[in-house]
């Protein structure tokens, strides 16, 4: 059963501590146009850096990895997958290039979740469509044992469980009787105990969190990687979710434990977009710039690479600030020619 129902939320109330957590975030977007007007250069470098962290995460999540060097062309959409992980990661890196260019909101809708997962899981045979088995969420215990955690919503139930959310989601955000990170949050945690696709529902979460985020005038999630922050918790994440989904199909969960995991992970991305926007001078200098970016590559790089992160450098500035950094140890010259990349020092 739904924990996003007006007869399910009438009977929660909100602890001090998760008011503290929300309040901290509508204060924290308050901010963030200050800082997006005051400091547009240092905001824009961001944004290519939490695309790459955001693809990288997602599906590192899930099990899936790349080798290093063929991250970041993925992510960016310059090269072409060679095999099912890259395809993945290409999948991923298309479904937020659609969540971030939506010029007006969006009714979520599942026409809208639909074709996230068509995005994302494109090249599965059944991306976009939604489980026709039944499935389980298994945890795997010392020496390999396997416990079902969580049985979702049944195969026959999932499309009307999703129509049935995705109208909830609409009244309530239309009525107001929840605030909007905690709508959001509900939402997802709904969504992910109905488990509507046979893979990918993990991505898709993500997916349209940060789409109903952006939507209600947080727009961390396009600076600072969500997907980053939750991979950094997830322990905590997935036991706040196994806590929480207990008594789900009886009306009966928690959802407060969920709450605050959702809430201080949207707080954590704006302490740490506040701190790297507040760490650059008011005007910062295009040599800062230049070295910020390449110092937040997380793998192997181009003089393009840099080029295309802080479009307002010159190639020779950016040859200059990479010799800087050569002297002072921070990064290397690898290979010779045409073909020689450079490499932060870690």
């Amino acid at each position: 059963m739904l924990t996003l129902t007006p007869d399910h939320l009438r009977r929660l109330t909100l602890p001090v501590g998760t008011g503290w957590l929300l309040a901290d975030c509508m204060e924290a977007r308050g901010k963030q146009d200050l800082w997006m007007r005051q400091k547009p250069e240092v905001v824009l470098a961001l944004r290519q850096q939490a695309l790459i962290q955001s693809v990288e995460s997602s599906n590192r999540i899930e099990g899936v990895t790349v080798a290093a060097d063929r991250l970041r062309p993925l992510a960016l959409g310059r090269s072409r997958p060679r095999d099912r992980p890259e395809e993945e990661l290409a999948g991923y890196r298309r479904a937020l290039d659609w969540v971030f260019s939506r010029k007006r909101p969006v009714a979520i809708s599942p026409k809208v979740i639909l074709h996230l997962h068509s995005l994302a899981q494109h090249g599965a045979g059944d991306a976009g469509k939604l489980k026709n088995r039944d499935n389980e969420i298994i945890e795997i215990l010392e020496a390999g044992v396997r416990r079902i955690r969580f049985k979702p919503s049944s195969a026959r139930k999932t499309p009307g469980a999703i129509r049935e959310l995705c109208g909830a989601y609409e009244q309530v955000a239309r009525d107001r009787s929840l605030p909007p990170l905690l709508a959001i949050g509900t939402f997802v945690f709904d969504f992910l105990c109905i488990h509507p696709f046979r893979d990918g529902n993990g991505r898709v979460s993500r997916l349209l969190t940060t789409l109903l985020l952006l939507q209600n005038g947080f727009a961390v999630g396009r600076f600072i990687s969500l997907e980053r922050l939750i991979e950094e918790r997830k322990e905590e994440y997935y036991a706040a979710l196994a806590r929480c989904s207990q008594g789900w199909h009886e009306g009966k969960n928690e959802i407060v434990p969920w709450w605050n995991l959702f809430l201080g992970i949207v707080r954590s991305a704006y302490r740490s977009l506040e701190t790297q926007v507040e760490s650059v001078k008011s005007r910062p200098a295009k040599s800062e710039l230049v070295e910020r970016a390449v110092l937040a590559q997380p793998d192997t790089f181009t003089l393009a690479d840099i080029a295309a992160d802080v479009p307002a450098a010159s190639p020779q500035l950016i040859k200059k600030v990479l010799s800087k950094l050569k002297r002072a140890g921070h990064v290397n010259l690898v290979g010779h020619g045409r073909g020689a990349v450079w490499r932060v020092v870690h």
